[in-house]
């Protein structure tokens, strides 16, 4: 069984749910200190001034917070705006109105924490692109260790044969460790096909809403990587 485990992030970009489509379970990696400056609360939209960001506001503390525990604020209505930009740049998508009302009913909600905000947007962003991989939460486990320690111990918990990596984690993995406990490991590489946009030149890396909005029952065909994983155990 290949297994992926990742942390929860906000409305990913294609790449997260090409991995998550590549396996047999998915886990949400929420039970690790939660990383300022990173994707746990934010990501990116395509405008005609280029990509900018859309930001939840969370309650951050020290030391950090599990990703489970880290709390949302709504005092600065974070929310409210993010519907607000979304329509603003993407209301002249070929697909926008298929999708957006959903989306705003989700976003609307008052959710108590970035875990529990991300694994619902992701979970409605999997029905939509077509995906039934299973899913689960790394709370539901007792894992123990650091680092690849951690990771081999959950791995081992739920069974798994494979482990599917982003290409980022080939600077700390210990390889070694995988072919002791006998799991094989592999490292997805991001290879995809530009797809129709609005606003000017091709901009990737920017959330799957993009995808979804201007390409909609067919996003799923710009969704995998034409390069095969990499496979190193």
């Amino acid at each position: 069984m290949k297994v992926a485990i990742i942390q929860s992030n906000y409305i990913p970009w294609r790449g997260y749910f090409d991995i998550i489509d590549d396996v047999d379970l998915f886990v949400f990696y929420d039970d690790v200190q939660y990383t300022r400056l990173d994707w746990r609360n934010r990501n990116r939209i395509k405008t005609s001034n280029g990509a900018t960001w859309l930001t939840v506001t969370v309650d951050y503390s020290f030391p950090p917070p599990k990703i489970c525990e880290t709390k949302i604020k709504y005092s600065n209505k974070w929310n409210e705006e993010h519907i607000r930009k979304l329509h603003l740049w993407y209301r002249n998508a070929p697909y926008f109105s298929l999708y957006f009302e959903e989306l705003a009913d989700l976003l609307a909600q008052h959710f108590q924490t970035i875990s529990e905000l991300n694994v619902s947007l992701c979970a409605w962003l999997m029905r939509e692109l077509s995906i039934d991989t299973k899913t689960a939460l790394a709370t539901q486990f007792d894992c123990h260790g650091t680092r690849t320690e951690r990771l081999i111990d959950l791995l081992e918990k739920v069974s798994a044969t494979s482990y599917l990596s982003g290409p980022s984690a080939k600077s700390y993995l210990d390889e070694e460790l995988f072919r002791e406990h006998k799991i094989g490991l592999e490292y997805k590489n991001y290879d995809y096909p530009f797809y129709p946009q609005l606003y000017g030149d091709f901009i990737g890396e920017v959330s799957v809403l993009d995808l979804l909005f201007n390409m909609g029952p067919q996003a799923p065909a710009y969704l995998k990587s034409g390069s095969p994983n990499t496979v190193v155990v």
